[in-house]
């Protein structure tokens, strides 16, 4: 019985080995066919992936060509326009959900020699202007011989948001395409000339709107200030009427203080006058007691001289 334990023993120690080698043979044949899969699946992913950057290259080439052929067969002033139509469509693309209450035209008025290329103003349901912007875009074909600078721009810029009473001077552009300060994004260039930026074209859109949050948030500020303002001119008129008043009163006083020294003066002259009129009829009334008393003894003596034989 012992001997046929130990072979039953035996048999059943070789077929768990068997078992177990034949399951680690089946792991294996899972593990080389999963592998083999992730691999034709990377390699599939790989395929496709190169695939579409080779589209998407061959896009981007072909855009350019495009471009660069439009750009050829354009006069410089068409490729303005185009910039102008550009902006212009992106803007009436989100005026009615983004901008219901904002003003953006062209500016047509060039009554002061110049004009900018596009106003931009928005104001609050009382009427207050929250934000004004001169838009200037330029561009010019790569085939014009004298390349311009933005700075060029700059002071012409300034001089037409000053006279349009804009808050605000944007330069929309595509001049000095290589420049890495204006390719960077949204350029301040105040050091030179006041409330000025300059931007690519993809920045219009978030230019205003920055812009805008900007004054949204002022706007309490700016309605004290009104409100401000017009308690002080309130005040200015009150202290100019003050001011009048005290003129006018001491115009009065110095005629009535005149008036009343001539008064005095008059008056002085009259107490003299009655003062010697007086002294006259205290005289006048001495000498008439003088002469009543003379017309007395006038009478006496008459009298004794008719009595006597």
């Amino acid at each position: 019985m012992a001997k046929m334990s130990l072979s039953e023993a035996v048999a059943a120690a070789e077929r768990e080995r068997d078992e177990a080698r034949a399951k680690l043979t089946s792991e294996l044949a899972v593990r080389d066919s999963r592998e083999e899969q992730a691999k034709a699946a990377h390699e599939l992913e790989l395929a496709q992936a190169k695939r579409a950057s080779d589209d998407l290259i061959r896009y981007k080439d072909e855009e350019i060509e495009r471009l660069k052929d439009m750009k050829i067969r354009l006069s410089t002033k068409m490729v303005g326009e185009s910039l102008e139509q550009h902006c212009e469509t992106e803007f009436n693309r989100l005026r009615m959900t983004a901008f219901p209450n904002a003003y953006f035209e062209k500016d047509n008025d060039a009554s002061e020699g110049t004009k900018g290329d596009f106003i931009f103003r928005e104001c609050d349901a009382s009427g207050n202007e929250v934000i004004s912007i001169m838009f200037e875009m330029k561009n010019e074909n790569d085939e014009t011989a004298t390349k311009h600078k933005n700075e060029d721009f700059f002071k012409k810029l300034d001089h037409d948001r000053r006279q349009k009473g804009c808050e605000y001077a944007v330069l929309c552009t595509l001049l000095e395409p290589e420049s890495e300060l204006y390719n960077a994004g949204i350029v301040d260039v105040s050091y030179r000339y006041e409330k000025m930026y300059v931007i690519r074209p993809q920045f219009f859109i978030p230019m205003i709107t920055l812009l805008r949050n900007a004054a949204m948030g002022s706007l309490r500020y700016k309605q004290e200030l009104a409100e401000y303002k017009q308690q002080n001119i309130d005040v200015t008129n009150f202290e100019a009427k003050m001011e009048k008043f005290k003129d006018g009163f001491s115009r009065n006083y110095n005629l009535a203080s005149k008036q009343f020294e001539s008064a005095i003066k008059e008056i002085d002259a009259a107490i003299k006058q009655l003062e010697k009129t007086k002294d006259d009829l205290r005289r006048s009334t001495e000498n008439l007691r003088l002469a009543h008393n003379k017309a007395d003894e006038l009478t006496i003596a008459s009298s004794r001289g008719a009595t006597r034989p």
